[in-house]
């Protein structure tokens, strides 16, 4: 049993949901958060009294090894991230900084303060299903061993993530254990991802703040589905059950184009005749169109399965839109 959990990252999507589960599922797990004090923490409001906030900034070595020798954690979860892929085309700098640098940050103060000789902590770092990039028809499903065409700079920086946790494991034994996440969706994804903007967009049409066309960019990718909450789960397992130095794939079942989840999105709602129309702004420079992963030596480890049908996903996330327009135009 883990006493003490770090979670950077923790006021995002995935963070928030992922102390929710530990709260809930192992109630005698401290948890602690690294923020920025500018974070805005709306997502974890209903949690705050549950679990302890630490002010840093990945991007601020010394501030990580303050927080990291007083709190000593048994298990990092580093989720934090630059992780919106259109932004990295406009602020690819930025994005490898945070991400890059952020990493080496965590990772060298870890060294640095010699936390694998007195504590021997588990160190999750959270890569991306986007540095496989363009895969080839006769690459799927994507396994572990598949090349790296970073098509983004956001993925470029993954990569680089990716490869730091491995070199920090061979070179200093640091217990890091990668993850290449697949698409994972749910309630509390920001609103410039596709499946939650679409939530938006439908949401606000049927409070009448949005003429009933959803604006769209490329509906012909191909993408395999999952809930965020059965993507904490599979985190939980992964620290238990998975072997340091090691990279896993963790994905969902349920595969559909973009366009095809965007029609499911748009049946579960309670108006008519939505129409879809193009937006030349939403399309990439270059885009990943075909991710369907390989998640066999992750389940042959854990024996992970996810529990929660993509439609419940779409449900849950187009009423999480509407909560907030209720809220704004009560």
């Amino acid at each position: 049993m883990f006493k003490k959990v770090l979670i950077t990252g923790i006021t995002g999507f995935v963070g928030s949901h992922l102390a929710e589960y530990i709260l809930k599922e192992h109630k005698d797990t401290k948890i602690y958060g690294l923020v920025r004090w500018r974070s805005p923490k709306d997502n974890i409001l209903g949690i705050m009294d549950q679990i302890n906030l630490c002010l840093g900034d990945l991007e601020d070595y010394s501030s990580l090894e303050k927080i990291l020798s007083e709190v000593k954690p048994d298990v990092i979860f580093h989720l934090a991230a630059q992780s919106y892929v259109d932004f990295s085309f406009i602020a690819p700098i930025s994005t490898l900084q945070a991400n890059v640098i952020g990493t080496a940050n965590l990772l060298e103060s870890i060294k640095n303060l010699k936390l694998q000789e007195k504590y021997d902590p588990i160190i999750h770092i959270c890569s991306s299903s986007e540095v496989y990039g363009q895969v080839k028809e006769d690459e799927i499903p994507i396994k572990e061993t598949n090349s790296f065409r970073p098509a983004s700079p956001y993925a470029v920086s993954k990569v680089g993530e990716d490869m730091l946790a491995l070199q920090y494991f061979l070179s200093w034994k640091i217990k890091t254990i990668r993850t290449r996440m697949f698409t994972h969706e749910g309630p509390r994804r920001g609103e410039v991802f596709a499946p939650s903007n679409f939530a938006k967009q439908v949401a606000a049409i049927e409070a009448d703040k949005q003429k009933p066309v959803v604006m769209v960019g490329n509906l012909n990718s191909v993408r395999t589905f999952m809930d965020v909450r059965d993507a904490v789960s599979a985190y939980w397992l992964l620290v238990n059950k998975c072997t340091p130095g090691e990279v896993y794939n963790i994905g969902g079942v349920e595969t559909m184009t973009i366009g095809d989840m965007l029609k499911k999105l748009i049946s579960f709602s309670k108006k008519k005749n939505i129409k879809i129309e193009v937006d030349p702004k939403r399309l990439r420079p270059s885009d990943v169109t075909l991710q369907i992963p390989s998640v066999k030596k992750f389940v042959q480890q854990t024996n992970w399965k996810p529990n929660i049908k993509f439609d419940q996903t779409l449900k849950d996330m187009l009423d999480y839109w509407r909560d907030y327009y209720k809220k704004i135009y009560e």
